[in-house]
């Protein structure tokens, strides 16, 4: 191409390497995200003994909320531009609201191990309905990372099971908690093309904090009572898992596709074995390090790229797909600042 037909304002046509050094703030947010809902697990255990789970996710989203609401006055972003509420409410329905109640409620009616085997079919259900309501890639290496860490997640279920400990309520709600979390994953993704990261994790918890407040007498009366450890477990939850995970999620959302973001959360099993290992003492079977092995084998699997398509001029469908969204939290971001 001589300089006669070189495209306006100077720009190759060509893609840059730098998008792709762009994307790591994005893994790195989504690695936070990954392991304090990791350790989210540790505090529900020991918070969920004292709290009911209305009572445990109302407390959550407070505490959430606060948080979040104190960051966004000293950033001064204010209120989401009127097209993002849409996915704002939704989410905050269906992922900060019925998620946290029913997999707390779900949690006490089986084990762990059959907990983690239904709610692991979440991101499955991202990459499908990203796929037909967002018209999301399905590209072959992320169908094969999400089945090898699907797999992974069945094996850590299995090995952790009790036996004959899961009643069919238990298992219902835990699908009901892997359904409401796909379907709040989906909602908030183009809610992140018109308002901030920030802006979006803080009033989709004042929405699921609002969807929750019925079991605000359960949590005074329970609070009231409660030791101080649950209670700061209970406010934990709130501050790390939720206000900065979801935040970070949000952004790392953002910036990639729901699909791709849903089976890096294939992680978490694997960290909480080994977070389980280090806090709790619990020292996992031959047959949890294998599974939770092959989650994170997943994970690097679907979040790889063949040769073809990490190089600058053939971007992958993947990429393609995320292109809008990307300029969407672009502009989004340029407004706020």
């Amino acid at each position: 191409m001589n300089a006669e037909q070189s495209p306006p304002y100077g720009r190759s046509m060509t893609r840059s390497p730098r998008p792709a050094r762009a994307q790591w703030p994005a893994l790195a947010a989504a690695g936070v995200t990954v392991v304090l809902w990791a350790s989210a697990f540790v505090s529900i255990r020991s918070a969920g003994e004292v709290y009911s789970p209305g009572a445990l996710a109302l407390g959550r989203l407070l505490a959430g909320s606060l948080a979040l609401g104190c960051v966004l006055l000293v950033r001064r972003e204010g209120l989401p531009p009127r097209a993002a509420w849409p996915g704002i409410a939704i989410s905050g329905l269906l992922w900060f609201g019925v998620y946290m109640v029913v997999l707390n409620w779900g949690e006490q009616e089986v084990d762990a191990g059959t907990a983690a085997m239904v709610v692991n079919i979440g991101p499955i259900l991202i990459a499908l309905l990203g796929a037909r309501l967002l018209g999301e890639a399905l590209p072959p290496r992320l169908l094969a990372g999400m089945a090898v860490s699907f797999a992974g997640a069945v094996t850590v279920g299995l090995s952790m099971s009790g036996e004959g400990s899961a009643s069919t309520l238990g298992v219902l709600l835990c699908l009901l908690a892997a359904v409401g979390y796909a379907g709040g994953v989906v909602a908030q993704k183009p809610a992140l093309a018109h308002a901030s990261a920030l802006q979006v994790t803080t009033f989709g918890c004042l929405v699921g904090a609002v969807a929750c407040l019925p079991f605000l007498g359960q949590l005074v009366s329970q609070a009231e009572r409660a030791p101080l450890s649950a209670t700061l477990n209970m406010v934990y939850l709130g501050v790390f898992p939720t206000a900065l995970a979801f935040t970070t999620w949000a952004y790392a959302l953002a910036r990639t596709t729901a699909g791709r973001m849903g089976a890096t959360t294939y992680a978490v099993p694997a960290l909480v074995v080994l977070m389980s290992w280090l806090a709790l003492d619990e020292v996992p079977a031959g047959l949890t390090l294998a599974g939770g092995t092959l989650c994170l084998a997943g994970v690097a699997v679907s979040r790889s790229r063949s040769r073809r398509s990490a190089s600058p001029d053939a971007p992958d469908a993947a990429d393609t797909a995320t292109c809008a969204p990307d300029a969407g939290a672009s502009e989004a971001d340029g407004r706020r600042d």
